[in-house]
C-alpha cells in the first residue's frame, strides 16, 4: 500500500484531540495530512453555541472525501463541557430515581437536539455501568443506579432518544465500571468478580442495549481476572472479541476509552497500546489529549500494517463498521442551519428534574 495511502487509511481508525476553540493552522494542516475518523471536544473547545457551530462546521469540511464525526462526552451532572445556552441536566442518578423511561427518552432527545443544532454526530453516553460499589467515585451518580435492568432499560431510552435527535449514541465501559474503586484517569483498576456475578450484574445493560442495537460500545480501561488475568478490557482480545462479539453478538463500532488515561499509559508508548487496542478488537481508537501522541500512535500502527503485525483482514473489517455507522449518522434528521441555538423548553425539563 503507497504510504500516502496507508497513512489515510490508519488515521480514519483514530478520533483526535484539538488544542482550542478554533481550528489553528498546525491542527488543520495534521488533519488534512491525516484526516481522521473523529475529533473529540472538550471545555477547552468550547466557548460559546456559535463559536461551537462555527468549530464543527470546519472541522466536517475537512473532511478528505470522507466526513469525520465530531464526538462529546455529554452525560448531565458533572460531565458536562457545554456553556449556556446549552442545558445542563441533572445527573442519571436522578433521571434512575425516577425509573421512568419515557422521561430518560425525553432528556436523551433535548440533549440530542442541542447537539445536533451545534454540530455533534455522536454522544458517548449512556453510562451502562451498574453503581454496585458504594466507593466508585469515577462513576458513582453518572449511572442510573444499582438495578442493572433500571440501569438498561434508562440507558436504552436515553439512547433512543439521541437518536431520534439525530445523535449516534455510544453506551460504556464495557464490560462494567461501576463495580471498580480506582480511576482509570490515574490507576489500573480491577474488579474482582466472578463470571456469573459479572453476568448478573455488570453486563446486563450492555446484553439490552446489544440487543436493542446501540450502534457503539465503549470499553473499560479495567481489569477483569475472572476474564482475562493479565490485560485491561481495551487490549483483551478474551474481552472484546470472545464476549463481545463472539457471545454477546454485537456488530457495532467499539471505541476505546482515551489511550492517555494512565491506567494504559503508564505502560507501554503510544504505539503499542495504539497496536494492542486495535488486535484487541477496538475499531476507533481516542486519543483525547495531544495531537502529537496521535501522531506516535498513527505511525506505529501503519508500521505495525506494514510488517504484518496487525493483519490487513483487522484494519478492513474496523474501517467496515466506522463506515456503517457513519452512514447510520447520515440517516438520521439533520439539524436546520437556521436553527436558534436556546432551548427554553429544555431548561424547565431540567429543573423540573433537579427538584424532583
Amino acid at each position: 500500500m503507497p504510504t500516502a495511502i496507508l497513512r489515510r487509511t490508519v488515521a480514519q481508525l483514530f478520533m483526535i484531540p484539538l488544542p482550542g476553540p478554533v481550528l489553528d493552522r498546525p491542527s488543520r494542516d495534521f488533519l488534512a495530512e491525516h484526516p481522521p475518523g473523529g475529533v473529540v471536544l472538550f471545555k477547552r473547545n468550547v466557548r460559546s453555541a456559535a463559536q461551537l457551530r462555527r468549530l464543527t462546521d470546519a472541522v466536517h469540511e475537512l473532511g478528505a472525501g470522507v466526513r469525520p464525526l465530531v464526538a462529546l462526552d455529554h452525560e448531565g451532572g458533572r460531565v458536562h463541557r457545554l456553556p449556556r445556552p446549552f442545558t445542563h441536566f441533572p445527573p442519571a442518578a436522578i433521571i434512575g430515581a425516577r425509573d421512568d423511561a419515557r422521561l430518560a427518552q425525553a432528556v436523551g432527545r433535548a440533549m440530542g437536539r442541542e447537539l445536533r443544532a451545534a454540530g455533534i454526530d455522536l454522544d458517548f453516553a449512556p453510562v451502562l455501568d451498574v453503581f454496585s460499589n458504594p466507593r466508585n467515585r469515577v462513576i458513582g451518580d453518572r449511572a442510573f443506579g444499582s438495578v442493572p435492568e433500571r440501569v438498561a432499560r434508562l440507558g436504552i431510552a436515553l439512547a433512543s432518544g439521541l437518536a431520534r435527535a439525530g445523535v449516534l449514541a455510544c453506551g460504556k465501559h464495557f464490560p462494567g465500571h461501576g463495580a471498580s474503586v480506582g480511576d482509570s484517569h490515574f490507576v489500573l483498576p480491577r474488579v474482582r468478580r466472578s463470571r456469573r456475578a459479572l453476568a448478573a450484574t455488570d453486563l446486563v445493560p450492555f446484553v439490552r442495549a446489544i440487543a436493542g442495537g446501540i450502534p457503539a460500545l465503549m470499553t473499560a480501561h479495567v481489569v477483569y481476572p475472572a476474564l482475562d488475568p493479565r490485560r485491561p478490557a481495551t487490549l483483551s482480545r478474551t474481552i472484546c472479541q470472545d464476549l463481545l462479539r463472539r457471545r454477546l453478538g454485537f456488530r457495532g463500532v467499539l471505541f476505546s476509552d482515551d489511550l492517555e488515561m494512565n491506567a494504559v499509559a503508564s505502560r507501554t508508548t503510544p504505539a503499542e497500546r495504539a497496536i494492542q487496542a486495535l488486535l484487541a478488537g477496538c475499531d476507533i481508537l481516542l486519543v483525547c489529549q495531544s495531537i502529537e501522541t496521535a501522531r506516535a500512535a498513527m505511525e506505529g500502527v501503519e508500521q505495525a500494517v506494514e510488517n504484518g503485525r496487525i493483519p490487513p483482514e483487522r484494519i478492513a473489517t474496523a474501517l467496515g463498521r466506522i463506515a456503517d455507522l457513519r452512514r447510520l449518522g447520515d440517516e438520521r434528521p439533520a439539524a436546520h442551519p437556521g436553527t436558534a441555538l436556546r432551548w427554553p423548553a429544555h431548561a424547565r425539563l431540567a429543573r423540573r428534574l433537579a427538584a424532583a
